[in-house]
């Protein structure tokens, strides 16, 4: 780690390679602010050139961040990036993995402080991401059998799943009893305002329900 120096002009960074950090604390936090992981980072050695940061909720996507994506189109490829927690890349182990692969795609060297300077482009770097995509897919596999689960809860409790009905239980109702009495899909949709393939839903709701009752 070299010396702390004054940081470069955008113009002398731009003519080799820089480095950037990002900083990003939560609009709700009132202990650690951006300026606190400046001092940490400053002190312990590291030379930047150019800052950037975020001030808000940590379940923000990282390339929703309006710093975060300021500072992407500023990166070229083969300059290095540090943040003082792996935690500052993404809103949960799903977005960090994204946010780390597609910076080593562009060759972009990510430094984590808090992780003892450990580059991820380092054989621990690359241990530690190997790690992390382990937990990424444990938590899209939780995600999706909590969704499913969540799924077959309201079905169970009789609750509708899917896109909002665009008619009322009593609309229903009678587009079933007009269909019963020997109206068209067409003439119906007409009546109600709607499409013929909300009709035909509509129907088939009916008849599964009738089958299932």
């Amino acid at each position: 780690m070299s010396a702390i120096t004054a940081p470069l002009s955008y113009t002398e960074a731009r003519l080799m390679t820089a480095t950037f950090a990002y900083l990003r604390v939560s609009k709700n936090d009132d202990v650690m602010t951006t300026a606190n992981q400046r001092v940490e980072l400053e002190q312990a050695g590291y030379r930047i050139d150019f800052w950037h940061e975020d001030t808000i909720s940590g379940s923000t996507q990282a390339t929703a961040r309006p710093g975060f994506a300021a500072m992407l189109a500023k990166l070229r490829d083969g300059e290095t990036l540090i943040v003082s927690k792996l935690d500052r890349l993404g809103r949960d182990a799903i977005d960090v993995i994204a946010t780390v692969r597609a910076l080593a795609d562009r060759d972009i060297r990510v430094i984590v402080h808090s992780l003892g300077g450990v580059d991820l482009a380092s054989p621990t770097g690359k241990l530690l991401v190997t790690m992390l995509a382990a937990v990424a897919e444990m938590e899209r596999d939780l995600l999706i059998e909590r969704t499913h689960a969540g799924i077959a809860r309201a079905r169970s409790e009789g609750k509708h799943v899917g896109r909002p009905f665009k008619t009322s239980p009593g609309q229903r109702r009678e587009m079933v009893a007009c269909l019963a009495a020997g109206s068209s899909v067409s003439a119906v949709a007409r009546k109600f305002n709607i499409s013929r393939a909300t009709v035909i839903a509509t129907r088939a709701a009916h008849q599964q329900a009738q089958v299932t009752a």
